[in-house]
């Protein structure tokens, strides 16, 4: 469903007859705040990923301590 110039002249005359001309501004900068706070969010998100696994792969050392003979109860 496509909106047409028409359906949106309508949908902008009723939000100022809702809210009035002065709220409306305020509202969109709120949504836009919004929105630049989610991406921001995002962008930190993939960055503490990325560097918590080189971290968990960095700081995981690999000890070997040999194998040692166990003796079966069955050998004397």
């Amino acid at each position: 469903m496509r909106l047409g110039w028409m359906e949106i002249l309508v949908i902008v005359i009723l939000l100022i007859i809702l809210f009035g001309h002065r709220a409306i501004p305020g509202m969109m900068k709120n949504v836009a705040d919004g929105i630049n706070i989610f991406k921001k969010e995002l962008k930190n998100t993939d960055k503490k990923d990325g560097a918590d696994v080189k971290k968990k792969v960095s700081k995981t050392p690999v000890k070997s301590k040999g194998y040692r003979k166990v003796k079966n109860k069955t050998q004397k």
